[in-house]
């Protein structure tokens, strides 16, 4: 049977109780949701020098938890080893730029922030969301384990400890006196593999009537969209609602609100407070949320069971038209050089043979090269200067920004191409 298949190969065998067990609950992972072979991490960009150098490749083996049903790699990479030095930079992103400053005009509104208030980012990247609430005259600190993010962060007037962070950074800031009325974890939370560490942290770190607002890809839209790309070594989870309420249950937070977001093709956004502050009620959209993801079968192993077998024939589509426009001798150019793009041309295979080149707008990764696939990451120009008959937008989540922005493609009848949930070419 295709799909989820326990470590003997039944959907429901029994399985060993030595192995992986699950970062939440410590279950035994007896069930492997989708395996897509080996892969070097996401953004891990090599120069022209490293190219004959040896690659490390890791397993991207994503299994499920029987018990609490989450989503999960093993830690095969060390968060030191993925996040001191990062090559994602937020500000390079308009469309995410605009996202991080409605979020913020949202969240003084709703929350009633001021001069006296205190925001506290987690993950906090290049300060591309903290401005906005110092724009607005609110007290924020930001906390980045990437030095070299956190750097372009401080230089911006951003205050920024360089941490992971966790119970022992939460208590060191509580005991200072830095507790928070909002503590912002905007896609984090699936970078963290001591969840248990993570969220305690946030339960000391937040004041008595303090809220916190959670942002990740959500796994019923992972599903739905066929989002197998979005699955790297730096996302050690995934996450359905009805998973994320346990989680943050078991460490005293109640999530009172949940809001459903465009991002990464499509997120949740959870409002966290703690269980004792009965000032803010629990909204009808977390029951209704409950009720959906119960309805669609997210507490049953079955409902898993199709994914890698659509995942499979994703990648055997993309080759198809690949192969069909190089044989009429048509050139492919990329677009990006993210993180779900490496994991589908690794996992697809496709390389420099299919893929000339991609361009990306951000000056860290271009002169680099793409991991495992070698393919080379140009400026944005290159695009207008080579007249490539297709591109491939990897960065799917944002084409209509990109679509916008390279119009003028159509000029030489240039057309994008857009992989996930499934190959369509846009004139």
């Amino acid at each position: 049977m295709s799909g989820v298949q326990s470590e003997e190969g039944s959907l429901k065998g029994a399985g060993s109780e030595a192995g992986p067990r699950c970062r939440f609950c410590g279950a035994a992972l007896r069930h492997t949701f989708v395996d897509l072979g080996m892969s070097p991490p996401c953004e891990s960009y090599r120069t022209a020098a490293e190219l004959n150098e040896m690659e490390p490749f890791y397993p991207l083996h994503v299994r499920l938890c029987h018990e609490c049903y989450l989503v999960q790699l093993d830690e095969y990479v060390t968060p030191e080893a993925l996040f001191t030095e990062y090559a994602y930079f937020s500000s390079y992103s308009t469309a995410w730029l605009d996202h991080a400053k409605k979020y913020t005009d949202l969240m003084i509104e709703r929350f009633g922030l001021g001069s006296q208030s205190l925001v506290v980012e987690l993950a906090s990247n290049d300060g591309y969301l903290l401005q906005y609430f110092v724009k607005r005259g609110i007290p924020v600190l930001g906390v980045e384990p990437a030095a070299n993010v956190a750097a372009v962060a401080v230089k911006a007037g951003i205050p920024t400890v360089v941490r992971f962070f966790g119970r022992e950074l939460a208590s060191e800031l509580a005991t200072s006196g830095k507790r928070a009325d909002l503590v912002v974890a905007n896609n984090v939370l699936a970078q963290v593999p001591d969840l248990n560490d993570f969220v305690a942290g946030i339960t000391l770190l937040l004041k008595p009537r303090g809220v916190a607002t959670i942002e990740f890809p959500h796994l019923e839209r992972l599903m739905e969209g066929n989002q197998f790309d979005t699955i790297y070594h730096e996302h050690f989870s995934y996450f359905s609602f009805i998973t994320a309420q346990k989680i943050f249950a078991a460490h005293g937070l109640t999530l009172f609100d949940v809001e459903e977001l465009w991002t990464h093709g499509g997120s949740l956004r959870l409002f966290a407070r703690h269980a004792a502050d009965d000032s803010r009620p629990v909204t009808a959209r977390v029951a209704e949320m409950v009720e959906r993801e119960t309805a669609d079968g997210f507490l049953s192993i079955e409902r898993y069971a199709t994914f890698a077998e659509r995942v499979k024939e994703t990648k055997r589509r993309l080759l198809e038209f690949l192969i069909g426009a190089k044989r009429e001798g048509l050139s492919i150019a990329g677009y990006g050089a993210p993180g779900k793009g490496n994991t589908l041309l690794n996992y697809c295979g496709i390389r420099s043979d299919f893929l000339e080149f991609t361009v990306d707008r951000s000056p860290y990764k271009q002169g680099r090269f793409l991991p495992g696939t070698h393919i080379p990451i140009l400026h944005p120009d290159a695009i207008r200067e080579r007249r490539p008959d297709y591109i491939l937008i990897l960065p799917w989540n944002i084409k209509d920004e990109i679509m916008a922005q390279m119009s003028y493609i159509r000029e030489w009848g240039g057309r994008f191409v857009v992989p996930i949930p499934e190959v369509r070419i846009y004139p």
